[in-house]
């Protein structure tokens, strides 16, 4: 938050924010420069990038159990269903596809998926988990091994605002490729070469 308030501070200081006229001040704030703008973006991505990861490491929640069809469970507020599964044949694997319906304080239904699959060729198991996204959490689910009394293992994650790195990251380069488009930026250089080699001839 600090990074982030920071950021935005220096905007508002730059165009003396509420000491002058709000006219007035909005004229300073648009004729900025570019890498002003860019730096400030690029600090506030930062910013949200670090906050995603602090709350996902503080805060995530796990649940490992054994279910069967019609079974659910609960973690953090919201609620797992078993739905069921079936074998299904991919290009070059087969895979138990599970069907799993996941709600959030008893809201609207949301369908998601997970998946072990077996790659016959070089007879590799992998587990391809399930995610579902609300808002900037998210929800993973992953299928593990049955029981002997036929039920699967399953391991639910719950990663609260774990999309914020994402965002903060794609902030980050857009604010980088913006400070690019300054025209300063890209002849600055070939200007400066060009005066040290004058100055070698001389």
């Amino acid at each position: 938050f600090w990074v982030m308030v920071g950021a935005l501070a220096d905007l508002a200081e730059r165009s003396q924010l509420f000491r002058i006229a709000p006219s007035r001040s909005l004229r300073r704030l648009m004729g900025l420069p570019k890498t002003v703008w860019s730096t400030a973006g690029a600090h506030f991505g930062l910013g949200v990038t670090v906050l995603g990861i602090v709350v996902v490491s503080g805060f995530e929640t796990e649940l490992i159990t054994t279910m069967q069809p019609g079974d659910q469970t609960e973690l953090s507020g919201y609620t797992i269903q078993y739905e069921g599964e079936r074998l299904l044949q991919g290009p070059n694997y087969v895979t138990e596809h599970a069907d799993f319906l996941v709600s959030k304080d008893g809201g609207k239904l949301r369908t998601l998926a997970s998946e072990k699959r077996n790659y016959t060729a070089r007879r590799m198991p992998t587990t391809e988990a399930g995610i579902q996204t609300f808002g900037f959490s998210q929800i993973y689910v992953s299928l593990g091994d049955k029981t002997p009394e036929g039920a699967r293992v399953v391991r639910v994650w719950h990663k609260p605002m774990i999309t914020l790195i994402w965002l903060g990251t794609v902030l980050m380069a857009l604010a980088g490729a913006y400070s690019l488009t300054d025209r300063r930026m890209r002849v600055a250089a070939p200007k400066q070469a060009k005066k040290q080699a004058v100055g070698q001839a001389l």
